[in-house]
């Protein structure tokens, strides 16, 4: 690439940055340059390099009439774009000349992770395997504050939110960044559970003074699942004393939970309000793209790099972190047992098979529920849904409808047939059918999650 070509890109970008948010600008516009431009007439025809078919899918997708006005606005003549495929050799050169050092430090980095065990942390939970969306994008930057000025920026963290969106990786990832900086520093990590057994064995083997020595010495206490301690009076009581004096003392405390303070039934109300004296940030379910990044991270940290099709059929089906993380352990053990190659047809299968929800769909629900609320959302009768039509606006719906059967509640395909009137084989195109399209087709998505959230 030219020299004024890079610099019309480099100005382009910074355009960008003003414009977008910080994550989605490192996790997109970063790995874009301008293979090249070329004019023709009265415009300009600019090619434009990405990474891998994710970013330029979404790039497309999303920003391209934003991109098409900067460069526009900066050439001074209309500019048609064409996204393709394409590393940056000049990101490679870089990414080259660091492997060295990164090698060479990587044995350093032992020595933190013995500790941050010793303490109660997951190395595995830092901020660089840490994928941010709008989702989460305010309790990154609140965890990156307070790793950056410990008890300075925000003191308590009170981190909230659903199972498996992120509340423990952020937590554990400021005590990680923290214990990088200095290795020495008096920081605990633990459940409300363990805070809850400490404080138990403590009155039982008359040690309670050392159980307060232990946590109320600390540069940073970081409990996990707080909402635990509620109910449980003597250990309320041991705890409020303990905040008060880790506060006092100029300490760093970071709670996770479930629920926001207000919503903790049984938590007396003086916790209430000193939980609530610091910042409160929640963490919503993971959109489409967040989970793709986090299939693409959890597959990486298992020793596979996964292609991004491949990534993305995952993510259209699995709506939490965990779901993903449970479903490529069972991939690749199903993989290595039958030694096979992970395809996109092998992934599809085992999809096919039903995933443990973990309460995405409660299991009081019955096939009739289902069945009302597919009709409902699609506003089509039952008659209808269950009967012979094959027209499109009838046919997707009752694929939908068996592949909710099959994928939430588990039912066997023989059973999902009987239900629908159809035989299992057509059971099986169907969940194939909108596992594929759950992959790339934000309205199906859009569809299984609405029909979801009636149930």
């Amino acid at each position: 690439m030219h020299e004024d070509t890079k610099q019309l890109w480099r100005g382009i970008i910074e355009s960008v940055k003003i414009s977008v948010s910080t994550p989605v600008f490192n996790t997109w516009f970063s790995q874009t340059h301008l293979v090249s431009l070329k004019k023709d007439g009265s415009k300009f025809l600019a090619e434009v390099g990405c990474n891998n078919i994710f970013v330029k899918n979404t790039i497309e997708n999303r920003y391209f009439g934003l991109i098409q006005d900067l460069l526009a606005s900066s050439l001074g003549l209309p500019c048609e774009l064409l996204f393709v495929i394409k590393e940056n050799p000049d990101q490679k050169k870089t990414d080259a000349s660091l492997t060295p050092l990164f090698e060479e430090t990587k044995v350093n980095f032992q020595g933190v992770i013995n500790i941050a065990r010793a303490l109660g942390l997951r190395p595995g939970f830092t901020f660089a395997n840490f994928a941010v969306s709008s989702s989460n994008q305010m309790a990154h930057a609140a965890a990156e504050a307070v790793a950056n000025d410990l008890s300075g920026a925000y003191n308590p963290l009170f981190i909230w939110g659903g199972v498996g969106v992120g509340k423990t990786h952020l937590m554990h990832a400021v005590g990680y960044s923290v214990i990088e900086k200095d290795q020495d520093v008096k920081l605990y990590c633990c459940t409300g559970e363990q805070f809850t057994n400490d404080i138990v064995e403590g009155i039982r083997n008359k040690t309670t003074p050392a159980v307060r020595q232990k946590y109320r010495k600390l540069k940073a206490l970081l409990i996990d699942d707080v909402q635990f301690i509620a109910g449980k009076e003597g250990i309320q009581e041991e705890f409020f004393h303990t905040f008060n004096a880790l506060v006092s003392s100029g300490s760093q405390i970071i709670l996770t939970s479930d629920k926001p303070p207000s919503e903790i039934s049984k938590l007396e109300e003086r916790l209430k309000s000193r939980f609530e004296a610091g910042l409160i940030v929640d963490i919503t379910p993971p959109d489409f793209e967040l989970r793709c990044a986090i299939t693409q991270i959890k597959a990486k940290e298992k020793g596979l790099d996964l292609a991004m099709d491949m990534a993305q059929m995952i993510a259209g089906n699995l709506e939490s972190a965990r779901k993903i993380e449970g479903f490529l352990v069972k991939l690749f053990s199903e993989a290595r047992i039958k030694n096979v190659e992970i395809t996109p047809e092998f992934i599809e299968t085992q999809l096919g098979k039903g995933i443990e929800t973990n309460g995405q769909i409660p299991k009081k629900s019955s096939p009739n529920d289902v069945i009302s609320a597919v009709s409902k959302h699609f506003s089509l009768n039952k008659k209808s849904l269950l009967g012979t039509s094959r027209s499109r606006p009838v046919a997707r719906p009752r694929q939908v409808l068996m592949y909710i059967l099959r994928i939430d509640l588990r039912l066997p395909l023989e059973e999902v047939g009987r239900i629908v009137g159809r035989d299992h084989t057509t059971v099986m195109h169907a969940v194939n059918k909108i596992t594929h399209m759950a992959s790339n087709d934000v309205n199906i998505r859009e569809d299984i999650r609405g029909i979801k959230n009636m149930l």
